[in-house]
């Protein structure tokens, strides 16, 4: 089982501007509650036992609704300059396991028959993988209007999509990852992409599909779309 996971929620969550200039990205609610409730109550129901979330822009505001969850604990790792994807990670490895989950603060989705995380952690084999992430198929991603990310092939290979090609697949936003994938990677600021492109390169990565709905709520448009279509199924207020 894994047990810890990390939360990216340092960012200023400028596409979701004029939302974010008052409220950080992660409490923007979403279906009555705030984004990063949602992936903590998602990590809590897979058997997560300690949860870290970085912490940048409007961090007082970020501490003070983290500090009413009393379920889980909750640790920050506060960034004093904004470390990317990466460098978040990489600073908070003191704080989590051998392998952990780690989860973007805006990812939204709705799980099939079994939970995205649980379909995860059974695909996790930290002898052949360094890193799993989860895919949504964009086709289906409501509020997607890009080009994807990945190509994914039947066993679970991935390579990024070229420039001149639309890829079927996009990073949903959910990984498991081995403090491995971090061995020898730089100081300071860097993306996580960094460390998937070795992997790539190394087949030390693969993707699994994700099989419910998943939701785009980086922009204003699509956090709109995202809310009208839960409504319409009877989710939130």
């Amino acid at each position: 089982m894994i047990e810890s996971a990390m939360i990216l929620a340092a960012g200023f969550g400028t596409r979701l501007k004029p939302i974010t200039d008052h409220t950080p990205k992660p409490l923007v609610p979403l279906a009555g509650r705030a984004l990063i409730d949602h992936a903590i109550d998602r990590l809590a129901a897979a058997g997560v036992k300690r949860i870290v979330v970085n912490t940048h822009y409007k961090a007082e505001m970020m501490a003070a609704h983290l500090n009413a969850r009393r379920d889980i604990a909750i640790t920050l790792s506060h960034e004093e300059e904004l470390l990317d994807t990466g460098g978040g990670v990489k600073k908070a490895l003191p704080l989590l396991g051998e392998e952990f989950f780690v989860l973007n603060a805006d990812v939204f989705w709705l799980d099939a028959k079994v939970s995205a995380l649980t379909r995860l952690a059974r695909a996790w084999n930290p002898d052949r993988l360094d890193a799993l992430m989860m895919v949504q198929r964009t086709v289906s991603a409501v509020g997607y209007e890009g080009l994807g990310d990945f190509m994914v092939d039947p066993v679970g290979r991935v390579r990024r999509r070229k420039e001149s090609e639309v890829a079927p697949h996009l990073f949903a936003g959910i990984e498991i990852l081995s403090r491995r994938l971090f061995d020898g990677a730089p100081s300071g600021a860097f993306s996580l992409n960094r460390l998937w492109n070795a992997a790539i390169e190394s087949g030390r990565i693969e993707a699994l599909i994700h099989d419910g709905l998943w939701f785009h709520v980086g922009t204003p448009q699509g956090l709109a779309t995202s809310e009208e279509q839960l409504r319409d199924l009877g989710i939130g207020r």
